[in-house]
């Protein structure tokens, strides 16, 4: 086939694999947003699954679902380390510019500029991009050094001024797992507070399944705060459209025998799935179709593409204990497994590898799905670990 034309490509303007069957969450996030502009109540979401399997995409889709309303979108990455309240200072500014001319922000949004400039203030941030906070800070908001207080104010204030301007605020935050407990419950508490008080600000998180466990220790009300929505690999009717719908845009079909190769390999998982198609594609003679054969010869590149990419960048930088732990889950096949059962298999006690189980988690290479329970966070890990890990330990 033609590689200029390859539907699968990143960037080549088709539909991803990882939006494919979701048209119930776009929609209902797009009911959310309406709901919020008529003045009704609506809850912020929480994206959870593993990695690979379009939460990523799905946050994008929500960014265009609210700019399509009008409203200002902000997107932010979580990190381990503290820039979450500079982070967070910059969504606000950037949401202002967006719902504001620049030339009319300092007249229109004076107040709750004058409340950001207390926010940068109280939390030593400094000023940058476009927007100079020249104006006075204002007494008594978000300028008492608590950050669920302070916090709370400037969402508060951005979000009515979004109301003012009959507009609102869509916030989005990957890896939101990262967030540290003293970052998170803040940002709840303040997202109660909007929700509460009815503004149109709606937040959506994406994070792997252990960020539910997070959001119920942060705060006990979170359950009913968001709606929580799991992301995970396509049913086999939605995986083939995956495939199919991008070839037959450039007057290609693929053979049932290719998309049954397909499905077999990727699990139904998007990202492995875009990886087949390209690598299909590419291999493929055509001029018009993709045959099973044209699959077959193309698992060893998908398989080499992914073991030198998605999975091994996740290896990088492991210690050799955590590397011995990550091996014996593998031998037990793909999980969740019991927290004593890979210790049992390491012939040590529980706590004895606690620390490594820990730094794993904290690494993003796990989660506890449950209480003493532990799994990976990428699927299939499990056989790349056990053809590239044990195998050279």
């Amino acid at each position: 086939m033609d590689p200029i034309s390859n539907p699968y490509s990143p960037g080549a303007g088709k539909r991803p694999p990882a939006l494919v069957g979701r048209d119930g969450q776009i929609d209902e996030f797009d009911v959310a947003v309406r709901r919020l502009a008529a003045g009704r109540s609506d809850r912020s979401q929480i994206l959870t699954g593993l990695r690979g399997a379009g939460k990523t995409v799905l946050l994008r889709e929500f960014r265009d679902v609210a700019a399509r309303h009008s409203w200002a979108t902000q997107s932010l990455e979580a990190a381990k380390d503290s820039l979450f309240v500079h982070q967070i200072a910059a969504a606000v500014q950037g949401a202002l510019l967006d719902l504001t001319p620049s030339r009319r922000l300092s007249q229109m949004a004076s107040r709750v500029l004058g409340v950001l400039k207390s926010f940068h203030l109280s939390w030593e941030i400094p000023e940058a991009g476009t927007v100079t906070l020249d104006v006075d800070p204002v007494d008594g908001r978000a300028d008492s050094r608590i950050l669920e207080r302070d916090l709370t104010d400037l969402l508060r204030e951005v979000a009515q001024h979004a109301k003012d301007q009959n507009k609102g605020v869509v916030i989005t935050v990957d890896e939101i797992q990262h967030l540290p407990m003293q970052h998170l419950r803040p940002l709840i508490v303040g997202l109660h507070e909007i929700s509460q008080l009815g503004l149109p600000l709606l937040m959506v998180g994406a994070g792997l399944p252990s960020v539910l466990g997070l959001l119920g220790e942060a705060r006990t009300y979170a359950e009913r705060l968001f709606s929580f929505v799991e992301i995970n690999s396509l049913g086999d009717d939605a995986a083939a459209q995956a495939l199919a719908e991008p070839a037959s845009a450039e007057g290609v079909s693929w053979d049932d025998g290719a998309i049954e190769e397909a499905l077999s390999l990727t699990q139904g998982y998007p990202y492995f799935l875009q990886e087949f198609g390209k690598q299909a594609w590419r291999i493929a003679e055509g001029p018009d179709r993709i045959t099973r054969q044209d699959a077959l010869d193309a698992i060893p590149l998908v398989r080499a593409e992914l073991d030198s990419g998605f999975f091994r960048v996740r290896m990088d930088r492991t210690t050799d204990t955590q590397r011995a732990y990550l091996a014996a889950m593998a031998e037990m096949g793909p999980g969740p497994h019991r927290s004593g059962d890979v210790a049992a298999a390491l012939g040590k006690k529980t706590t004895q590898v606690g620390t490594v189980r820990h730094s794993l988690i904290q690494r993003g290479l796990c989660y506890s799905p449950r209480h003493d329970v532990i799994a990976f966070t990428v699927p299939m890990f499990d056989e790349f670990i056990r053809h590239h890990v044990t195998c050279s330990s």
